[in-house]
């Protein structure tokens, strides 16, 4: 892989993280709903769930799925079932949760980073993507394998994932403070967040 392959990988994948879709959105809310500090805790984790799909795609189980409508019919399922029940569970919060300042306990930080992870890496739309994708940049004749090509551009896609979803959360997480002082915010942002959630999991299912 040369390095001029390599950039145009790169540009794509930036290109792809700014476009505007589920994951940004999620961040953004819950950056202003809870700060900063959890707004990129859920950002490592959605950003994480590509380095999964990297490996499927190397071990060829990506392949598979891809020629397996059942088994990518209830791959889909299961993730728009977890995603429901995400959606579930922030409608029924009232929003006690969202304090002032951005203290966050690490069970609770582990808790949302898993949350991330989990939404991306059970959607099977995003690995038939990679599927699609990596494969274009990788060289035959280059100086790695096509195997470590494919590892190395997944490795790429999470860490500009990680550093762009980062920013947008650091920057919406500064306004929390401010809009926390109303006092129906909290309720209001837990209605938003189950709302995204479900339209992601209606999403997945249908489109």
């Amino acid at each position: 892989m040369d390095l001029a392959n390599y950039l145009s990988f790169l540009g794509a994948a930036i290109l792809l993280t700014l476009a505007p879709g589920p994951d940004n959105m999620y961040i953004l809310t819950k950056s202003l709903s809870a700060g900063p500090r959890q707004g990129v805790t859920l950002a490592m984790g959605l950003a994480t769930g590509p380095l999964w799909h990297t490996l499927l795609v190397m071990a060829g189980v990506a392949a598979f799925i891809q020629s397996s409508p059942a088994s990518f019919m209830v791959l889909k399922y299961c993730g728009a079932a977890y995603l429901l029940y995400l959606s579930y569970g922030a409608f029924r919060s009232k929003g006690a949760s969202i304090k002032a300042g951005d203290v966050v306990d690490k069970s609770e930080s582990f808790a949302l980073y898993k949350r991330g992870f989990l939404m991306n890496a059970s959607n099977p739309k995003v690995l038939l993507f990679f599927l699609a994708i990596l494969p274009q940049f990788v060289q035959p004749n280059g100086f790695l394998s096509p195997s470590l090509q494919i590892g190395l551009l997944g490795l790429t896609f999470s860490i500009q994932a990680a550093i762009l979803f980062s920013i947008a959360a650091i920057c919406a997480g500064q306004l929390k403070d401010t809009l926390i002082r109303h006092e129906s915010f909290p309720l209001i942002m837990s209605r938003v967040e189950g709302t995204l959630l479900l339209l992601i999991a209606i999403g997945l299912m249908f489109l």
